[in-house]
């Protein structure tokens, strides 16, 4: 027995779905790749720092085409739907929808959040850095200050007050 071929319009519809869930994870994916190539303590390559920098600069735009094809897809099958299929439509409109948010935040403000309770101490009492560690150096007016690379790694600006003189410190 030999399986018949879909209806001119069936096939229609099924065009229009697979559309809209390459749109929804489309959006999804234009979001999701400079966030997962751009993390703290991962190492980064040239290229990827480039890519991520620039999908993260037209990800508003992206996500919000996305968005506005998406709907003009969803509707009229959704019109016509049964629940089930209203309820799919629904679902990628919400992932869309939260791409689109989400590509209007500043995610690596959240990656890289400052300490919340900075503390210094004399070299002497520090015992979480090693003696081969990289520090940061600045002497002022015979204040002298080291900060270890691995925590400005992770924050990377640092404000404090050197011999008097307030500084930024980044790395």
């Amino acid at each position: 027995m030999t399986a018949r071929p879909l209806p001119v319009s069936a096939r229609g519809r099924l065009a229009r779905w697979a559309l809209a869930f390459a749109l929804a994870a489309g959006s999804f994916a234009w979001v999701a790749i400079p966030a997962v190539l751009i993390r703290p303590f991962v190492p980064q390559t040239p290229f990827g720092v480039a890519l991520s920098y620039e999908m993260r600069r037209q990800a508003p735009l992206v996500t919000a085409l996305a968005i506005v094809l998406l709907l003009a897809l969803l509707l009229p099958l959704a019109r016509r739907s049964r629940a089930w299929p209203r309820l799919a439509a629904a679902l990628l409109v919400v992932v869309a929808g939260a791409s689109a948010w989400f590509a209007r935040q500043n995610h690596f403000e959240w990656m890289f959040n400052p300490l919340s309770r900075p503390a210094y101490a004399p070299a002497a009492l520090v015992d979480f850095v090693d003696g081969r560690d990289m520090v940061v150096t600045v002497e002022i007016a015979g204040d002298a200050v080291a900060w270890p690379v691995l925590q400005m790694a992770y924050h990377h600006l640092l404000n404090d007050t050197v011999g008097g003189v307030a500084v930024v410190t980044t790395y």
